[in-house]
């Protein structure tokens, strides 16, 4: 890592209009009947919690998403305090307990969206980076064997890069620069804006980013190089060529956000250019089976991992599976099978084309004892790297 500043000029951004009349806030702000439209609390609120349409019509709905909050009561024009009627009411929103999960709690919800729709960071005091998790790979720890000790090192002394293949196979060696990756997120679940700029970042920071499972388009082949492309069950939108432009090929055999099922792109999102990409209908639902209907073994696996070898001498392999009690076997086989990646794939991932039943299922847990097993064969030297 380089220790060097780097100053980038902002780009401005303006507040996109809301698309929802009454907008879900942290707090909730209500107004008695004795309010009588003094308009003081809308000429005091710096944050535009009390919009007018004028100096003398009755204020409008607070904006309860703009309310800072319990915090306010520090400064001189906190709306309740200052309220000569005493009409006003400050609450947290009883909606806060049943909105989101463990990783997507309800802080990370409201601050998302109101990032995506004004451009900034929230000013409300929003949890808006790691959830309930602590982190994951959000966050990276070094350890030293003497934990009384201070480690005093550069940024450039530190190296998190990540070496995916070590099978000795004459196949490039390719290397990230942090031990984490863009996920799949598939052309028509997704925006191709956001495809393109995924794998702008991912250049930009030496990693990966996946296509998921709907096609190479256009737009990502100057990032070749950094761009995963995937093949899963459905089949939609692989082609020789896209597996040649790629230096890693997935597997999707399973995902983390539903696992044991396939997946359902709702046809409203399937476009013309979507269709095209999939080489299907417009309008209709696409459905991907679970599992694979062509692999029931090792040996089936292996011959599509031969298939794909044979096409580009290049590629490197990545296996994308869910976390079973059996992971540890997944993992062995595919070694067998002329893998050289292992992705096992959590729970929190997706961009919701999946069935509804997946999208209610709680977040599942990985059976640490697999991956204690897993780590055993990666340290004798099987040729893997688990991407966890």
């Amino acid at each position: 890592m380089s220790s060097k500043t780097i100053k980038y000029k902002m780009p401005e951004t303006r507040e996109a209009p809301s698309r929802f009349r009454n907008t879900i806030g942290k707090y909730t702000i209500r107004r008695n009947a004795r309010c009588t439209s003094c308009g003081l609390c809308a000429r005091l609120c710096p944050y535009g919690v009390h919009p007018r349409y004028n100096n003398y019509s009755r204020p409008l709905r607070p904006k309860e998403h703009k309310c800072i909050g319990i915090e306010c009561n520090k400064n001189d024009f906190f709306c309740v305090n200052r309220c000569p009627e005493h009409a006003l009411t400050l609450r947290l929103n009883p909606i806060m307990e049943l909105l989101g999960d463990y990783r997507w709690t309800s802080d990370m919800i409201l601050a998302h969206w109101e990032m995506a729709e004004t451009g900034n960071l929230p000013v409300v005091n929003l949890e808006y980076n790691l959830g309930n998790t602590g982190g994951g790979f959000d966050k990276i720890r070094f350890r030293h064997f003497n934990p009384d000790s201070f480690i005093d090192i550069t940024d450039d002394e530190i190296d998190t890069s990540v070496d995916l293949n070590k099978r000795n196979d004459n196949r490039p060696q390719k290397t990230i620069s942090i031990p984490c990756y863009g996920g799949g997120m598939s052309y028509g679940s997704t925006a191709l804006a956001v495809m393109a700029g995924r794998a702008r970042a991912a250049k930009q920071i030496n990693t990966l980013t996946c296509t998921g499972e709907g096609g190479y388009p256009d737009v990502l082949v100057p990032y070749a190089d950094h761009v995963i492309t995937q093949m899963a069950t459905g089949l939609f939108g692989v082609r020789e060529e896209t597996i040649l432009y790629a230096p890693i090929l997935e597997f999707k055999y399973a995902q983390g956000a539903k696992p044991g099922l396939g997946g359902h792109l709702l046809g409203d999102k399937v476009t013309p250019e979507v269709a095209a990409m999939r080489e299907t209908v417009v309008g209709n639902a696409l459905f991907s089976p679970f599992p694979f209907h062509s692999v029931y073994s090792v040996q089936d696996h292996k011959k599509h991992v031969d298939w794909v070898k044979e096409i580009n001498p290049e590629l490197l392999v990545s296996v994308k599976v869910s976390t079973p009690t059996d992971v540890d076997m997944v993992a062995v086989g595919s070694y067998y099978a002329g893998a050289h990646i292992v992705h096992i794939d959590g729970s929190y991932g997706g961009t919701g084309a999946a069935p509804d039943i997946a999208k209610k299922i709680l977040p599942c847990q990985s059976n640490m004892q697999s991956l204690k097993y897993i780590n055993f064969y990666l340290k004798k030297g099987c040729g893997m790297k688990s991407v966890l």
